[in-house]
């Protein structure tokens, strides 16, 4: 397995080393000594979430707050999405940068996004699963988020706008300058 850094700090892409045959393929997904030694991060996750969802489908900008925040590895099992992480960790050097990487069935990279990041993936396949690691139990009252496409953040989806499929929570989360993280 191959970590790299990304350009927001603590954000990583995980990339498995895949042994392919006449059978099939085997590859180590996540390897919590690995991850650690390499980032210096906790690698303990204690919730796992599946999500299914269909073209233009965009779930975020999300994140737990105070003593429910979250850290995720999110992947993508089927389909192809735009996985989006903002540093919202006032903070940090990286605070209000965004990076985005395509997760695909076929590339079976993962992304780490540590604990105070909002996060969210739009789907650019026919429709996609997508896969959360997450190392905090989720809690209602802690929800927080960003409003999708902040003038601010100028975040690209890889979408048209007209293509996007909102939640109603999505379409009424708070501006970046609201701050509700």
């Amino acid at each position: 397995m191959k970590i790299k850094e990304t350009p927001l700090r603590d954000c990583y892409i995980l990339e498995p080393t895949v042994y392919e045959d006449d059978r099939g393929y085997f590859y180590e997904k996540f390897n919590e000594k690995k991850f650690e030694e390499f980032t210096g991060l906790n690698g303990h996750f204690v919730q796992d979430n599946i999500s299914k969802s269909s073209y233009g489908v965009l779930r975020g900008l999300h994140l737990q707050k105070g003593a429910h925040a979250q850290a995720k590895l999110v992947s993508c099992l089927e389909g192809r999405v735009w996985d989006v992480a903002v540093d919202l960790r006032e903070d940090s050097p990286t605070f209000g940068q965004w990076f985005g990487i395509e997760l695909t069935a076929e590339n079976r990279l993962q992304f780490y996004v540590p604990r105070g990041f909002g996060h969210g993936f739009s789907v650019l396949s026919e429709h996609a699963v997508f896969a959360y690691k997450c190392d905090n139990f989720y809690s209602k009252e802690s929800e927080g988020g960003v409003l999708w496409n902040d003038p601010e953040l100028k975040i690209d989806w890889k979408l048209s706008e007209t293509d996007v499929i909102l939640s109603e929570k999505d379409k009424v989360q708070p501006s970046f300058a609201g701050r509700n993280f």
